[in-house]
C-alpha cells in the first residue's frame, strides 16, 4: 500500500510541520537544515522509506513516515534510536542524568568523566550527551582503538526540559520506523520495488578521523545501489559535491546511468573546517552537497 507525502496522513491527530523543531543528536554532516529540500526530489507515494546511513536521523524525522526501516552498523548510536522508539523517558534519563554532572562538577569537568566513561564502555547514554556537548558535533574516534577524542564545545548543552519536549516530538516521528543494528547493504537488501532509499553515508573527502569513514567504500555502496535499481527501487545519495564556495570540486564519477539526475543542495559553512581551523569563521568554506536520483 503506497503512502503519499502528505504530514495530515502521517499521523491523522497530529498536524506536524515539515520541519523538525530542533535536532535530536548535534552530528557533523546534519541534515536537518534541508531535510526538506532534499524529500521535496523524492516520489509523491511509495511503500517503505529506507535509510541504511542513520546518523542524526535528520531525513527520517523530517518526513516521520508511516511505514520505515533504518539502521547503523554503529552499535551506541543504534542505541539512542531503538530506546527512543520504545521508551522515550529512558532517552530522557540518560540526559537529565548526565546533564546534572555539570551542575556538579563543572561543564569541562562533567563533559570529560562522561567522555572517559564512553571510552571505557561505548554505549548510548554517553554518546548521546557527548553529542549535544562536543565542539560543534564533530564526533571523531582514533583509528586505532576507536577513542572518542573530541573537546568539549564552547556552547552549553541544552536544557533538560528542552531536550525532554524534542525527544517526546522524535519519539512520535518515528513511531512507525522499525530500527536495525546492521550494515548498509544488508538494509538495503530489504528494499522491494516501490520503496525509496535515502542514503547519506560518509563521504569520501572527510577525515578518517570522523565517525563511519574508516572502512567505508564508495563503490560498494554504488553496486548496492545498482542492486536497489534493479528491482524498481528508488535512491536519492547526498555525496561529496563543492567546496570553499564552489572553487573546489570533489571529483566523484559513479558509474554510467547509475543515476538519471543530479542537483546541489547547499549546506552553508563547513563546521569540520571551523573545528579544524580551531573556531574562525569561515567566510571562503560555503559547501554544497550532490544530490544524486535513480530516477
Amino acid at each position: 500500500m503506497s503512502t503519499a507525502i502528505d504530514d495530515t496522513t502521517l499521523f491523522p491527530d497530529l498536524v506536524w510541520p515539515r520541519q523538525v523543531r530542533g535536532q535530536l543528536l548535534k552530528w557533523i554532516g546534519n541534515k536537518q537544515r534541508f531535510a526538506s529540500e532534499i524529500i521535496s526530489y523524492f516520489p509523491s507515494r511509495f511503500d517503505t522509506y529506507i535509510e541504511p546511513f542513520l546518523g542524526s536521523g535528520a531525513v527520517l524525522g523530517t518526513l516521520a513516515p508511516r511505514r520505515a526501516m533504518a539502521g547503523d552498523a554503529f552499535a551506541p548510536l543504534y542505541e539512542i534510536w531503538s530506546t527512543l522508539r520504545r521508551d522515550p523517558e529512558r532517552v530522557i534519563a540518560w540526559y537529565a542524568e548526565r546533564h546534572a554532572l555539570i551542575r556538579a562538577m563543572g561543564k569541562g569537568a562533567a563533559y570529560l568523566q562522561i567522555r572517559a566513561s564512553y571510552n571505557e564502555r561505548a554505549n548510548g547514554g554517553d554518546l548521546l550527551f557527548l553529542s549535544r556537548a562536543c565542539y560543534g558535533g564533530v564526533v571523531r574516534f582514533r583509528k586505532s582503538d576507536g577513542y572518542m577524542s573530541t573537546p568539549c564545545g564552547v556552547h552549553d548543552p541544552i536544557p533538560v526540559a528542552k531536550f525532554a519536549a524534542r525527544t517526546l516530538e522524535w519519539h512520535q516521528r518515528v513511531a512507525y520506523t522499525e530500527f536495525f543494528h546492521c550494515d548498509y547493504r544488508e538494509l538495503m537488501a530489504r528494499a522491494q520495488a516501490g520503496d525509496v532509499v535515502y542514503c547519506d553515508p560518509p563521504y569520501v573527502d572527510s577525515q578518517t578521523i570522523l565517525y563511519g569513514a574508516q572502512e567505508f567504500r564508495l563503490d560498494e555502496l554504488f553496486d548496492a545501489i545498482a542492486m536497489c535499481k534493479r528491482r524498481g527501487v528508488f535512491v536519492a545519495l547526498s555525496i561529496d559535491g563543492t567546496k570553499k564556495s564552489g572553487k573546489n570540486v570533489v571529483a566523484i564519477e559513479p558509474p554510467p546511468e547509475l543515476f538519471r539526475r543530479e542537483t546541489l543542495v547547499n549546506c552553508g559553512r563547513s563546521m569540520l573546517r571551523r573545528f579544524q581551523m580551531d573556531g574562525r569563521t569561515l567566510e571562503d568554506e560555503v559547501i554544497a552537497d550532490r544530490l544524486l536520483l535513480t530516477a
